[in-house]
């Protein structure tokens, strides 16, 4: 997703689950998480960065660094995304002061800082709040504090199939965002271009994962599904998250869409020419750049007639281990990462993240919208639209995993033949039985 690159989609939801009791809120981490950094005097050292990104994509941010900061060397450890959560709460549980600088998915943000594991930051809060771009800031502050800093945001875009789109006689929707179709239009698209040829009419590339999923609700005043004093109070029974999920249902149920098919594999059928409609991320620009025989396009992700345009946001965050012995080096090299638009840029040189800094997001939208060269013309036109309007941020939650992990399985659910009202009602229940351990 989360959380998002395009790492390991399937996986999305098992590996963020945090199972076990809070026994207490706060007893993991290192006793002085709360202590303000030293930021005077020497700084010098080598910074221990763990991370679940191919080191090719942190490569030019570190050695950016390095290069500004001389006398303090950062060592990027890799751990794949499917073990990465796992292994990063054994080390931080255990008080590793090996490790300095760790990679965070956003929604984990107050479940980490709510278990001492992520040093305090509000030295910082002003300048990461002035840096970012609009809800990047608030998804890494739990409680009123700033535990971790934003690397980057993301979006999702309607991708077609020109020629899929042109046999069926419908003229492919525009690049502007303000003229994004509704699911409705969508639907009516999808249907004719099946009755033309194409195999499959609309897929979302993340099958059953809540990051895209969440905006169909939100797009018709169902929010984000959590509510209440700490966002602990599910609220995915309402009517817009029933109309979402029942439109849903339908794409599968009538053969729109196909059941069986893995999240990881969704985008290979856009590129094999048998998707006349597809949603995925920036990261299937490139995707798409590599099919020689398709002609694609991009819009905007569309929304319900009558509702808001909303669209998924949020990636990856850099926090610092409270047990750290080189906290001033970690902090500088955090600072660069995220508030420096120098840095920032640099985690987008080699994968399509797009930044958090909103300095850094202007340097980089030009080279978005060439990746696919004419066919993604208006990839800039479309994030900067949409992180400045329609992003909806996943809620900031101590029981986020946990919630996630519910409302996957009843998107699985939906997606396989149960209806939207029975999954949700059920998925509601187990919802509100999981978080009693943090209320």
């Amino acid at each position: 997703m989360p959380t998002i690159s395009r790492r390991g989609l399937s996986v999305i939801g098992s590996a963020a689950l945090i199972l076990g009791s809070l026994v207490a809120c706060g007893s993991g981490g290192g006793a002085d998480s709360s202590a303000a950094i030293p930021t005077t005097g020497a700084v010098g050292g080598t910074v221990q960065f763990l991370g679940s990104e191919d080191p090719n994509v942190y490569q030019p941010m570190i050695s950016g660094f390095e290069a500004a900061n001389p006398g303090v060397t950062v060592k990027y450890t890799q751990v794949p995304f499917a073990q990465y959560t796992s292994v990063l709460r054994q080390r931080l549980s255990a008080k590793d002061s090996a490790l300095d600088v760790f990679a965070v998915d956003q929604p984990d943000v107050a479940s980490f800082a709510a278990r001492g594991y992520l040093q305090n930051l509000d030295q910082i809060d002003a300048a990461v709040k002035e840096s970012s771009v609009p809800t990047q800031h608030d998804v890494n502050v739990y409680k009123g504090t700033l535990y971790a800093a934003p690397l980057s945001t993301s979006d999702q875009y309607l991708f077609y199939n020109a020629d899929l789109l042109g046999k069926a006689g419908i003229d492919p929707p525009s690049a502007d965002p303000a003229q994004a179709w509704t699911w409705e239009q969508t639907l009516t698209a999808a249907r004719k271009a099946q009755q033309s040829g194409a195999t499959w009419g609309l897929i979302l590339e993340q099958l059953s994962q809540y990051y895209q999923l969440q905006p169909l609700a939100e797009s018709v005043g169902g929010g984000s599904g959590l509510d209440g004093e700490n966002n602990l109070t599910p609220q995915v029974t309402n009517a817009g998250w029933t109309k979402a999920l029942a439109w849903y249902h339908d794409l599968f149920s009538t053969g729109v869409a196909p059941r069986g098919v893995d999240s990881n594999s969704t985008s290979s059928l856009f590129t094999a020419g048998k998707v006349a409609l597809f949603v995925g991320g920036p990261w299937d620009i490139g995707v798409a750049s590599a099919a020689k025989n398709v002609d694609w396009g991009m819009a905007a992700m569309p929304y319900f007639a009558g509702g808001k345009r909303a669209t998924p946001t949020g990636g990856w965050s850099l926090g610092i281990n409270p047990a750290s012995k080189l906290k001033p080096a970690a902090l500088k090299f955090l600072r660069y990462a995220s508030v420096d638009p120098a840095g920032n840029v640099l985690f987008a040189k080699n994968e399509a993240n797009i930044p958090a800094n909103a300095q850094a997001l202007h340097q980089y939208l030009p080279t978005l919208s060439t990746l696919g060269g004419s066919h993604s013309a208006g990839a800039a036109a479309i994030t900067q639209y949409d992180v400045s309007h329609t992003a909806v941020a996943r809620p900031v939650s101590v029981g986020y995993p946990e919630f996630e992990n519910l409302m996957d399985k009843a998107f699985s659910d939906i997606v396989n033949g149960t209806a939207a009202d029975t999954a949700l009602r059920d998925a509601s229940q187990q919802i509100s039985q999981a978080m009693r351990q943090y209320r």
